[in-house]
């Protein structure tokens, strides 16, 4: 009888410390909040905004990120000497950069080189490498080649951000959702609205919506730029597209976590628009938000016109992804959107005049 023992107990033992590490962070961290934003009474129909920014690195990706860690981890792909790399627009290299420095590793963030200073800034804060490229295709490649060449594991949130989430439930951000929403006037929501970057999130809330049987339908926003929305209307997976201004949502290319399935409706939201809703909901509820909350934020004040419209009574909700602070030098500066042609004026009053609708 002939075997081969691969048992490595040091290894074990330090992986069963890492996930207890990772778990750890979350036992610490209460839920996320959702607040409501000020809708006027009379229309019957609420908005709630679920704000992911207060998470410890800031961001909705910070749920990604101990998904990812704890997949990589139980899988046997990340051990006591891996260098952790991962390819990002920013928040989610922030957030596994934080993860990272909690159990021990090394990181490294490839990026393009178009990432906002203050998002390099927070990874290198979290003691990350961030090495750029010039052009935002090739970061998947880029990413594998720097792995290969460290010995170290490459996470791939593009690939593995729907499947390490547990869908069915587990304190995940459809569970949390439903759950805050219970003592609510319209405690299931009408619409759940949210942006696609991986694609993990959307796939699992949609996933959750329907394995719970809830009623609630899924709407998918996407910036200009992206492959997601013309992929979807398409039906083609194959599709490719520049790119998204909006940092953390859109993808030049349909990326495998995205779902199209799951999803009941898409809106492509221009980049101005985006804008001027992440500053439109400063001005109404005193909240500093990103570009992508801006996109959410838009696309969801147009189901909830449409709602009006159709005297239909109920609620939205739609998320926080991050804080605007992240976005001085971009979004929140005047000269580097009037540099890129970026009128945010009609938008800005569009939606100022929302609120005053009879």
């Amino acid at each position: 009888m002939e075997y081969v023992d691969r048992h490595d107990p040091h290894t074990r033992s330090w992986v069963a410390e890492a996930i207890r590490h990772v778990e750890a962070d979350a036992h610490r961290s209460c839920d996320t909040h959702l607040h409501v934003f000020p809708l006027p009474t009379r229309w019957g129909v609420n908005l709630y905004l679920k704000d992911e920014s207060v998470h410890p690195t800031g961001s909705l990706k910070h749920r990604l990120a101990r998904s990812l860690f704890l997949y990589g981890l139980a899988n046997g792909w990340i051990g006591p000497s891996t260098t952790v790399v991962e390819a990002s627009s920013g928040s989610t290299a922030v957030s596994e950069a934080y993860f990272a420095r909690l159990v021990g590793l090394p990181f490294v963030a490839v990026m393009p080189a178009s990432t906002s200073p203050e998002k390099i800034a927070l990874i290198e804060f979290y003691g990350g490498r961030c090495h750029l490229v010039q052009d935002p295709g090739t970061i998947y490649e880029e990413s594998r080649r720097v792995a290969a060449e460290t010995g170290g594991h490459f996470m791939d949130q593009f690939t593995y951000a729907e499947r390490a989430t547990d869908w069915r439930g587990n304190n995940n951000i459809a569970e949390s959702i439903f759950q805050q929403m219970e003592m609510e006037p319209h405690p299931e929501p009408s619409w759940i609205v949210v942006g696609a970057g991986t694609g993990g999130t959307s796939s699992t809330i949609g996933r959750y919506i329907r394995y719970r049987r809830h009623q609630t339908r899924l709407a998918v926003v996407d910036p200009e730029g992206s492959a997601f929305y013309p992929g979807w209307c398409a039906g083609d997976d194959t599709v490719t597209a520049p790119g998204s201004r909006i940092e953390g949502i859109g993808r030049p290319r349909v990326e495998p976590s995205f779902m199209p399935t799951v999803i009941d409706r898409m809106i492509q939201v221009p980049d101005a628009l985006s804008i001027a809703a992440m500053r439109w909901v400063r001005e109404v509820t005193g909240r500093d938000v990103g570009g992508s909350t801006g996109t959410n934020v838009a696309a969801a004040v147009r189901i909830l016109r449409e709602m009006r419209q159709a005297g239909e009574r109920g609620s939205v909700v739609t998320l926080i992804c991050d804080g605007g602070e992240r976005y001085r030098c971009t979004y929140g500066d005047d000269a580097w959107l009037a540099e890129r042609g970026l009128d945010i004026a009609p938008h800005l009053e569009e939606l100022r005049s929302f609120l005053s609708e009879s």
